[in-house]
């Protein structure tokens, strides 16, 4: 039991630690996201007590941190969605796949089915929450919670470029910014504005 007490002290420390750049210049998003960099990223935290990251590359909780980079406005919107999430339904948000370090191609070469975008630094996956409540993602349709997942696609439109969110859940498109894209079914798809 004394060492729980300084370990769960350290994994605190660690989660509420500043958030990571690669240094003082300013974040900019450089090309598309489909053929982009990222110039002075900023890396989101592992976990927060609103968030929590997932590695969809290798299906396990916590992403690595060369997965978790993006612009300060994208990771600045990522906390603020979840501390909103958090604030209404008392639980964290699960946070995929963002970009790597310097942006650039993010395949399946990096693990798991690849992304197509992801590569400047303006994109993230959200996962829908689970009926059951696990910090975990859906792994089917009938996982979802929808009322709180139509919610977080509601709320991610508000700072969005676009949403893309899976045809199979039938969410409302309550905004002109929400499309349906397959392989969507079990995460939103947020992008940003350049």
């Amino acid at each position: 039991m004394l060492l729980a007490s300084p370990l769960a002290a350290v994994l605190s420390a660690v989660a509420l630690t500043p958030i990571a750049t690669l240094s003082q210049c300013e974040s900019r998003a450089l090309g598309q996201p489909w053929d982009g960099r990222l110039s002075c990223g900023t890396q989101l935290p592992v976990s927060t007590p609103d968030l929590m990251t997932w590695d969809n590359a290798l299906q396990v909780p916590f992403n690595r941190p060369w997965r978790r980079w993006g612009t300060t406005r994208l990771v600045t919107t990522v906390e603020g969605i979840a501390a909103d999430y958090r604030a209404r339904y008392g639980r964290r948000i699960v946070v995929g796949d963002l970009s790597r370090p310097r942006g650039g191609p993010f395949g399946p070469e990096f693990g798991g089915e690849g992304h197509a975008s992801h590569q400047n630094g303006l994109d993230v996956d959200i996962y829908y929450p689970r009926r059951d409540g696990a910090e975990v993602p859906p792994f089917k349709v009938a996982d979802v919670q929808r009322r709180r997942a139509q919610w977080l696609v509601d709320r991610a439109a508000r700072d969005a470029q676009v949403v893309f969110t899976g045809p199979n859940l039938r969410l409302r498109r309550r905004s002109s910014r929400v499309r349906y894209l397959i392989n969507h079914d079990d995460h939103l798809h947020l992008r940003l504005r350049p």
